[in-house]
């Protein structure tokens, strides 16, 4: 899938939100049917995850990364999907202090631009594309 493909992606506030529930430091259930390829197409792409923009990440071609956050080389490794799925749904319950969005979060938020009051910046399916392709990075 091109890499232009993601940032045509649905407009999450169009779909219902999955409701998802917090054990530990993990979201256990996936909140839909993932892809890794797909997910790989959005974590290279600039919008709408924009990871690039603040983590260098193996594999996907992309000559200048951030390094605000960390490296996701190894990710999975280091992180169950559980992990990896809350860290993408909402970081903030891991670290109150991040950068990273809320993925998937629409409540108790600040500053919210008014396109996305209300509304997660990833559907329920492309964060589970998203958590797919970091946990092939082994």
């Amino acid at each position: 899938m091109p890499i232009a493909a993601a940032t045509a992606a649905v407009d999450p506030g169009a779909a219902p939100l999955v409701s998802y529930h917090v054990v530990g430091d993990g979201i256990p259930d996936p909140l839909a049917q993932g892809d890794a390829a797909r997910g790989k197409s959005l974590i290279a792409a600039r919008d709408p995850a924009n990871c690039v923009l603040c983590h260098a990440i193996p594999g996907i071609g992309i000559p200048f990364a951030g390094n605000v956050g960390p490296s996701l080389e190894g990710i999975a490794t280091r992180l169950s999907p559980a992990q990896l799925r809350l860290r993408v749904v909402d970081e903030m319950r891991i670290n109150p202090q991040t950068v990273m969005p809320s993925y998937y979060r629409v409540t108790g938020l600040e500053l919210v631009a008014r396109a996305y009051q209300g509304k997660p910046i990833l559907t329920a399916s492309q964060v589970e594309d998203v958590v797919a392709y970091l946990a092939t990075l082994q």
